[in-house]
């Protein structure tokens, strides 16, 4: 297996740019949230990163060792300039593709294929030149594996380019499979039949070599198929393709699974490999599932794009991410060589905590891949890069105890230059007694367990934990003091904004329990009591029983997420035999009691110190060079805001902010959007700016869920989207709207340009959510441009005289009409939901006052300001003006 002697030490280019892509690869992940398309940027740094270049750099190594050839300074020259090229070209894609620039992104996807085709070729040669060897022939996996990467690389390329949201979602699915199941899974499987033996230091099984010649060709046939089904849209394609690649495994594993009996795993290496090939044929096996599932049941495609898409990182971080820490822990030590004891030390060096480290990572993604909380997943996300990464530290640390191992021996008395005296075989750490490997793998799998249990206190409602009372809490005393009262029981169905009865009669004295379920498809429900029992948060498909307790009098339920139960999710509790206006007026007068009086807004207050507008300048597009694609990440989040001077708000937003952020195209760009959804509840969101069937991409889903879709801007305006979950109203006046700025062709240049979205505010308590009861009056306490009120009054914007300014307004409601008015100006140019209504090219002399909107409707204006002052703009809706739609343009001369 080892490779000539002169192929062994440091060599730079070899060497660095795997753990140069695995550091920059750990920087992205705690910085995602301010890169663009982070999700793609950390899979691909690691898949076309730091994977393509070891699998460049390591099928070559194991090709000279496998077909017995020497490798010479040319061959050296070449690896070289392969190495070179590949970086490069992967470096212009990471570049190109999450910031749009289709340019880099073709020229970096051509030197990647020109340096994998050249190594292919390389490959071939070798193996016509070579005698026949025992393992030889899975160098024709390497190869095999290269064709897959020149197919998925154009793949890449072309969905880089833009293509229609339909057609995309198939080439996207097809280009994973290829990369995945081909480059990369025809790699580790051909290169697993001799290290996997080697890694365990035992002898390669001898039915490994002829097993692996018959698994090639159904590994490269059903890696093929699978992907040709997803690319067509068909489940049974695809499922038939990922049981076949499954099998073709299999014959692999037989070997594998023999070596292991003979050597069992102890070292980190061989413990992190079998772990990733676990995760590797597990998510496989589920993928196949679930295509089979739902080709059975004619669930369509999109339940297989949804399991992909939940799957492929963990296809990542479990399987690819652990085969290559793994492989690397046992491959650096042998090449950097320096005789046994040189060799040992370093393998000693990554085995340190090796049971905790494998144990913890492993244990980290199951709970990622379990339905809980978004707080929960984080910290789960966060011990798995600790772990995992810990890899990075470890092999300097090896490197430089290597070294110095290798100048100790070299210099012993009596004992040849890079020679040892030998001393027994390699004995990594993981040869400790089994009950500290166990200890150790204790450790680990504590240290997870540990810390989810704390990320679940702190975030109780989204596992459905009542934070004031669960299920039976406020209720227990009663049933505890009614023990000998006979007891109802009730099942109650939650579903379409309904209970389900809504009416339960209960005879006087009699303890109630209901079995509450929530059958709706997307929507969290629970059941509060006027008496303060209150149900968990139920996600659909969950149950709960509630204990209401003994039943004096007539109670008062409803569903208590924002919004339920103004839309009518109610339940009446009636106590047959009792006067009506006992338990149920005083549990409501004590419910109305602890309601905090809503916060009011004082049109005279100042903001604070530390108060900073929200930009409302848009910037200009970049010069016109084709339909661009556009890759934005909306994440839901909980927080409190200020949105007038010392009236705090409790809102739901996109990436943080209300409105949120801003999208800015022209006709024919391509936007890729992934929302994440990170608050309590169900959210969706609604891109008025696409032309597409709603049922997939607007569909509401639930905490720790994401949802990926795409639309192409096929006409100009400025639209409006928005959270379409019901009470929809409640979710945009909560602050889930934005807009999405689609410029006309040819529209001119001017020298400032402007962005209103004019929303309403109907305030809850002090740090609450939004009064839905005011809501439905349709009378709001703040009208706000940009979120604020009054924030351009406090913190004017700025123009010259003579200049061309140009105001985008989108009226985002939910309920109330604007028209905007500019004090002191006149409008030469107004331009209304894809038309104009006035243009000053035409040479008119006619002018405007107001751009009248409608809720979610949206255009611009254009003027210019004939001399310096302060210039007040308003919606002339004056009410509204006097509730805070308002600000002033500051003009100088």
């Amino acid at each position: 297996m080892n490779a000539p002697a002169r192929t062994r030490g440091f060599q730079p280019l070899r060497d660095l740019p795997t753990v140069l892509w695995l550091v920059l690869l750990v920087v992205v992940v705690f910085a995602h949230r301010d890169l663009p398309a982070p999700r793609w940027l950390m899979l691909h740094l690691l898949l076309l990163g730091a994977v393509t270049h070891a699998i460049l750099v390591w099928s070559q190594y194991f090709s000279f060792a496998l077909l017995r050839t020497k490798q010479g300074a040319a061959d050296r020259t070449r690896q070289s300039w392969r190495l070179a090229m590949s970086n490069v070209g992967a470096l212009l894609v990471l570049v190109g593709v999450p910031w749009g620039v289709w340019g880099l992104t073709l020229a970096g996807a051509a030197v990647l294929v020109t340096a994998v085709v050249w190594h292919a070729a390389s490959l071939v040669a070798r193996l016509r030149s070579a005698l026949p060897g025992r393992f030889g022939g899975t160098v024709r996996y390497y190869v095999a594996a290269a064709s897959f990467l020149v197919v998925g690389a154009g793949l890449g390329t072309w969905l880089a380019r833009g293509l229609g949201a339909a057609e995309a979602e198939g080439v996207v699915l097809s280009h994973a499979l290829i990369n995945l199941l081909g480059w990369v899974g025809l790699t580790v499987a051909g290169t697993l039949v001799t290290l996997w033996p080697t890694m365990l230091r035992t002898r390669a099984d001898g039915g490994a070599g002829p097993a692996a010649a018959r698994a090639l060709p159904v590994l490269a046939g059903s890696a093929a198929v699978a992907a040709v089904g997803a690319a067509a849209g068909l489940e049974l394609v695809v499922a038939l393709g990922l049981l076949g690649y499954v099998t073709g495994l299999g014959l692999i594993a037989v070997g594998m699974v023999r070596a292991a009996r003979s050597a069992p795993p102890r070292s980190f290496a061989a413990g992190s490999v079998g772990a990733g090939v676990l995760w590797w044929a597990g998510s496989l096996l589920v993928l196949a599932v679930v295509a089979l599932g739902s080709w059975s049941t004619g669930g369509g495609f999109e339940p297989v794009q949804d399991a992909v898409d939940a799957v492929v990182p963990f296809i990542a971080a479990g399987f690819a991410a652990q085969v290559l820490i793994g492989a690397l822990s046992y491959l650096v030590p042998v090449v950097l060589g320096g005789g046994p004891t040189p060799v040992r030390t370093g393998t000693r060096m990554f085995d340190r905590g090796a049971a905790m480290r494998i144990a913890g990572a492993n244990v980290a993604l199951i709970v990622c891949a379990l339905p809980v909380s978004s707080l929960m997943r984080v910290v789960a996300s966060v011990l798995y890069v600790v772990a995992t990464a810990s890899f990075l530290p470890l092999l300097f640390a090896a490197m430089r105890a290597q070294r110095r191992a290798k100048a100790a021996t070299s210099g012993a008395p009596g004992v040849p230059m890079g020679e040892d005296r030998p001393r027994g075989p390699i004995t990594p750490e993981g040869d400790r007694p089994a009950g500290q490997r166990a200890g150790q793998a204790m450790a680990g799998l504590i240290t997870v367990v540990l810390a989810v249990v704390v990320a679940a206190a702190a975030q109780p409602q989204a596992l459905g934990l009542a934070t004031g009372g669960g299920a039976g809490g406020a209720g227990a005393p009663a049933a505890a003091a009614g023990d000998s009262a006979p007891v109802q029981t009730v099942e109650v169905v939650a579903q379409g904004m309904r209970f389900t009865p809504d009416e339960i009669e209960v005879p006087v004295g009699t303890r109630l329990v209901i079995e509450l379920r929530n059958a709706d498809d997307e929507q969290l429900h629970d059941l509060v009591l006027a008496t303060g029992v209150r149900a968990p948060r139920l996600a659909p498909g969950e149950s709960a029983t509630v204990d209401a307790g003994v039943v004096t009098g007539d109670i008062e339920g409803w569903c208590g997420v924002v919004g339920h139960r103004e839309m009518g999710m109610t339940l009446a509790i009636v106590a047959t035999g009792a006067p009506s206006e006992g338990h149920d007026h005083e549990a409501s007068a004590d419910r109305e009691s602890d309601v905090a009086a809503d916060a009011t807004y004082d049109p005279t207050a100042e903001p604070g110190d530390g108060f900073t507008p929200r930009d409302a300048e848009l910037e200009p597009l970049p010069a016109s060079t084709g339909p661009v694609t556009h890759r934005e990440t909306f994440t839901v989040t909980e927080q409190v805001a200020e949105v007038a001077p010392g009236v705090r708000q409790s809102l739901w937003t996109f990436n943080g902010t209300a409105p949120g952020p801003t999208l800015h195209g022209r006709v024919g760009d391509r936007f890729e959007i992934t929302l994440v959804n990170d608050g309590s509840i169900g959210h969706s969101i609604d891109f008025h700016a696409g032309a597409l069937a709603p049922d997939a991409p607007m569909r509401t889903i639930r905490p720790g869920e994401r949802l990926s879709f795409s639309f192409t801007a096929e006409r100009a305006g400025i639209w409006m989207y928005h959270c379409s979950t019901m009470p929809m109203s409640a979710h945009i006046a909560n602050g889930m709207f934005g807009a999405v700025v689609i410029e006309p062709e040819g529209l001119p240049e001017v020298d400032r340009t402007y962005l209103f979205a004019q929303s309403e505010s109907y305030l809850g308590p002090q740090d609450g959510e939004v009064d839905v009861e005011q809501l439905a009056t349709g009378v709001p306490d703040l009208v706000v441009f940009n979120g604020y009120a009054d924030q351009y009054a406090h913190a004017p914007l700025s123009a010259r005289v003579g200049e061309r300014v140009r105001v985008w307004v989108l009226d985002a409601g939910p309920a109330r009409a604007t028209s905007f008015h500019v004090v002191g100006a006149q409008f030469d140019t107004t331009w209304s939901e894809g038309a104009y209504l006035l243009d000053d090219r035409d040479g008119g002399s006619g002018g405007a006052q107001v751009l009248p909107l409608q809720p979610a409707q949206g255009g611009f204006v254009e003027l210019e300001f004939p001399e310096a002052g302060h210039y007040p703009f308003v919606s002339h809706v004056m009410t509204d003006a006097e509730r805070g739609a308002r600000g002033i343009f500051q003009v100088t001369g």
